[in-house]
């Protein structure tokens, strides 16, 4: 595994997020009845990944998450993620960047003969 300077510098919030994530992910392997080799084996990683992915390990990348999530059949939710629909932030800032009023374009005048 690359070390990261990032890593170490996660806000809590965002391990607690990760953390959450892997025990879900636990728990949906559990529900489905599925052995930690099973779901390793259908989403071509090693067991011992897995088991980082559900400790909710930072340092696995986002795309062994998707393919664990797929392999669960919850993947789809992935592209939820970051919806333009659902990010008030991105809204609040494009809404304070409007024009107070809007002009219509100047109309050119018609040159005449010289």
């Amino acid at each position: 595994m690359k070390n990261s300077r990032a890593l170490p510098a996660l806000p809590a919030a965002l391990v607690r997020a990760l953390r959450k994530l892997g025990q879900d992910i636990s728990a949906a392997r559990r529900r489905r009845r599925l052995t930690m080799v099973m779901v390793a084996e259908r989403a071509m990683i090693s067991r011992t990944t897995l088991t980082r992915v559900e400790r909710g390990d930072a340092g696995v990348s986002m795309g062994i998450y998707a393919t664990v999530l797929f392999v669960l059949g919850v993947g789809e939710r992935i592209g939820e993620l970051a919806d333009p629909r659902t990010d008030d932030v991105g809204r609040a800032l494009e809404t304070a960047r409007l024009p107070r009023r809007v002009r219509p374009p100047r109309q050119r005048r018609a040159r005449g003969p010289a």
